[in-house]
């Protein structure tokens, strides 16, 4: 009688992926930091630190989340990584967009606290993929 010992089934982690998701998110945090460093400057009195470092910074930092919602998809896709980061990534591009037109449109009701949810949430997701759970696919995090 010959016992047969069967292999557990290889899970496929997210890596390429992940050490790409992490560097759009580094640069991303790092753009949304700068953002309300730079309105500091411009209450301090530095008037040009509005139209050459806030404005400028702004107009493109949607399209950075543009970019990381596409490798949070590769991520969920290719990488079989979780879901939900390329969602939240979607929604900050529509998030950053408002946040944008709201800040041209000088409505600082919206803007400052719509900035302040998008920096919580960008730091939170950059430190969220340096964790243990970031590297778990999808498979393993359903049991």
């Amino acid at each position: 009688m010959t016992a047969t010992i069967e292999q557990p089934a290889k899970i496929r982690r997210p890596r390429a992926s992940l050490q790409l998701l992490r560097i759009t998110l580094v640069l991303h945090a790092l753009l949304v930091i700068a953002q309300p460093i730079a309105a500091g400057y411009f209450l301090a009195g530095n008037v040009d630190a509005m139209t050459d470092i806030h404005a400028t910074i702004g107009g493109s930092i949607w399209m950075i989340a543009l970019l990381q919602t596409i490798v949070a998809a590769c991520y969920t896709i290719a990488g079989r990584g979780r879901i939900w980061p390329t969602i939240a990534s979607a929604v900050l591009v529509v998030a950053e967009f408002v946040q944008l037109t709201f800040g041209y449109a000088q409505n600082f009701a919206v803007h400052i606290p719509l900035g302040t949810a998008i920096v919580t949430a960008v730091v939170w997701m950059t430190v969220w993929s340096f964790r243990s759970t970031a590297r778990t696919s999808r498979r393993e995090a359903k049991r």
